[in-house]
């Protein structure tokens, strides 16, 4: 269902427009159609790109706040890989990373998938705030995927998306001569590893929004401590290194 929504006067004097569609549409450029899904409507069973990949809708985004959880990276990369699998299509997965003031870490894992192959990945666990990345993909090999593998079983019509049609093309006639950019393989990191680093970042994620000049670290010599002491090792081994890589986006909290 789309409505219009009257925007507010400063913003229609700024845009000249005096309304917005909104609610459950697709953009139409010249050039393609992006349709989005939101967090955990990726995990659901009727997921909406499956339905917008039937009408046509070939770039795919989705603004997710997964938290961590062991091995669900398997499950986030194994979900997108299928849902371009089926009908072919690019799939752009950002993720939610840090604390976020609360007992649960956000992990990042951000990913570019077209056709059922991951060709970009964004870092698991990091310190940074804002991490970008980039693929250069030909919106015809999605063209030519639906047509060799999804077309012949097509068994029935697709519910239609509105479609709002927007003036503006995501590519140029340049673009063609640009490498793409191929599949890669996914770097899984083990649950040790896991186990380690999600701890590891949510402390200093933590440590840093609170303006904290440190933790206060009782040992005692059982496992608990211990196991404590390890996680803090693996932080400061995190923060080490990204003083060494020079990282702009690093900051200490203020003391």
């Amino acid at each position: 269902r789309v409505e219009e929504y009257f925007l507010p006067r400063m913003i229609q004097e700024v845009t000249g427009q005096d309304t917005v569609p909104f609610g459950d549409c697709v953009l139409s450029t010249k050039d393609t159609c992006i349709g989005t899904e939101m967090c955990a409507e990726l995990w659901n069973p009727r997921s909406p790109h499956i339905q917008m990949g039937l009408d046509g809708v070939e770039i795919f985004t989705n603004a997710s706040a997964s938290h961590h959880e062991l091995r669900k990276a398997d499950q986030r990369v194994n979900l997108i890989k299928s849902a371009t699998t089926k009908s072919g299509g690019i799939y752009l997965y950002a993720n939610q990373r840090g604390c976020d003031g609360d007992r649960v870490y956000y992990d990042g894992c951000a990913m570019v998938a077209i056709n059922g192959d991951i060709v970009a990945q964004g870092a698991q666990f990091s310190l940074s705030d804002v991490e970008v990345i980039t693929a250069t993909l030909d919106l015809e090999d999605v063209r030519s995927y639906r047509g060799e593998v999804c077309q012949p079983n097509m068994e029935s019509e697709p519910k239609p998306c509105h479609r709002v049609k927007v003036d503006f093309s995501l590519s140029s006639g340049d673009d063609i001569y640009l490498p793409t950019h191929q599949p890669i393989t996914w770097n899984f990191h083990t649950p040790e590893e896991e186990i380690s680093l999600g701890p590891a970042c949510w402390l200093w994620d933590y440590l840093r929004r609170s303006g904290q000049a440190g933790f206060l670290l009782p040992l005692s010599g059982g496992v608990d401590s211990s196991s404590t002491a390890c996680i803090v090792y693996s932080m400061c081994v995190l923060i080490c290194q990204a003083i060494q890589d020079g990282s702009e986006s690093f900051a200490f909290p203020s003391l």
